[in-house]
């Protein structure tokens, strides 16, 4: 018999998602401007819920930025076997057409969801080979 996990309500995932988020803009060693930037957040918002993350309600939009970034993080160490490399490659310039040149945070700071997801589908691809 399967069985199957029980649904998780936005309110449990919130904090957990959260803590995911910190330590990953850690490790890519992200200024408090680029991590607004990432939930797209007002900044009173954003220091709250770093103040107190456990007590955080996020938006459907915030879980899933939230989602893509861990993914993108993932992605990253999954094809980059050197954790330096892999937490430093979002700011290093890059030649695939959709950077233009530019590193791939410039994209993922730009407000919009899409190019969170267009971040992650990339990297997807890449691991997919």
């Amino acid at each position: 018999m399967v069985t199957k996990a029980p649904i998780r309500k936005k309110t449990e995932l919130g904090p957990a998602g959260l803590r995911g988020f910190f330590r990953v803009v850690q490790q890519w060693k992200l200024s408090t401007e680029e991590q607004i930037k990432l939930l797209n957040v007002p900044p009173s918002t954003f220091h709250g819920w770093k103040a107190s993350p456990d007590n955080a309600r996020l938006s459907h939009d915030t879980l899933e930025r939230i989602s893509y970034i861990l993914g993108i993080y993932k992605n990253l160490h999954i094809l980059l076997s050197n954790k330096q490399s892999a937490d430093g490659w979002i700011h290093l310039p890059n030649k695939a057409a959709l950077f233009g040149g530019s590193p791939a945070i410039d994209r993922m700071t730009s407000g919009n969801v899409g190019d969170l997801f267009v971040v992650r589908g990339y990297l997807d691809s890449q691991v997919r080979g």
